[in-house]
């Protein structure tokens, strides 16, 4: 099966290939806008896992069709009630039965598209785990597809160091501890151990609370959710809780980093509408993703 006349004209065909993941990525942004306390998760899973890929010696191929997986692996969301992602408690049962859905409804969602190929692992089996006990195959150990076994450990770390309504974030030296406690159970013994040697090296500290490069994560001080700046926003841009809908005013504070003050304001139904940042989106593809694009059209053609 060929996605475009690749061999016609191979520049049209990248670029339309591009053009199409940028879709699928605008999707996947507009489906985590729904849950106001996950704000940045899929940039954060994504550059962690290109991280863990590379420093577990992967070729540049496999690191670029990881961060796209780890960028796309929660789209299966898109099937879970707002009820549930916007629940300021712990989940209950039946609840947690709806959530472990979200990989298969992903799966399903991707299965006919053009590149499904680059992100179909990591979509359904990001939550199977070594011991089997995990859904929704219970795959073993070197049964999960690679991509998987990489986004599980980058996904639940960030779980772990993001702030919830019910509980406070864990340390990066605590999710580390918790990490280790579970590889070769819940995590793959290879990915966790070179997970686990990215310890002290500053790259995890400029990627938790972040929601893009040198963009850290602000709060509303009304109800908790995130507020999520872009690159090249600054004092007196606008942020609007997605809880809430209060608004914000960006400020520089006294050390030089930016804080959000509020405007005694509720944004309007217009301004409270999710809008993905498309230029990161394209950062995204034009730093790395066109590397996977690339080669998945080079096998079609």
């Amino acid at each position: 099966m060929t996605l475009w006349p690749f061999g016609k004209d191979a520049n049209a065909a990248q670029q339309n290939s591009q053009d199409v993941l940028a879709t699928l990525l605008v999707m996947a942004w507009t489906v985590e806008a729904r849950d106001p306390y996950t704000g940045g998760h899929l940039w954060r899973v994504s550059r962690m896992a290109e991280v863990l890929a590379r420093r577990a010696g992967l070729s540049g191929i496999d690191v670029s069709r990881v961060a796209i997986g780890g960028f796309l692996h929660d789209l299966g969301n898109i099937g879970t009630p707002d009820t549930i992602l916007r629940k300021t408690g712990p989940l209950d049962d039946d609840e947690y039965d709806i959530i472990h859905t979200h990989p298969s409804v992903g799966a399903r969602l991707l299965a006919s598209h053009p590149l499904a190929a680059l992100a179909l692992d990591a979509v359904r089996s990001h939550h199977e785990r070594p011991d089997g006990t995990g859904y929704p195959d219970k795959l073993k150990a070197e049964d999960i597809p690679l991509d998987a076994r990489i986004i599980s450990v980058c996904d639940a770390f960030d779980a772990m160091t993001s702030h919830r309504p019910y509980r406070k974030a864990m340390t990066i030296a605590e999710a580390m501890a918790a990490i280790r406690q579970g590889i070769g159970t819940q995590f793959d013994r290879r990915f966790g151990e070179h997970f686990l040697a990215l310890s002290g090296s500053g790259v995890l500290e400029h990627i938790v609370g972040h929601s893009d490069d040198g963009v850290p994560l602000l709060s509303c001080t009304m109800c908790g959710p995130i507020l999520v700046a872009r690159r090249g926003q600054g004092a007196g841009d606008t942020l609007h809780c997605r809880n809430c809908g209060g608004e914000y005013a960006l400020a520089t504070g006294p050390h030089g980093t930016l804080e959000a003050r509020q405007t005694g304001r509720v944004g309007s139904p217009r301004e409270l509408e999710p809008s993905a940042d498309t230029a990161l989106i394209r950062r995204f593809i034009d730093g790395g993703a066109r590397t996977a694009i690339g080669h998945r059209l080079r096998i079609a053609a």
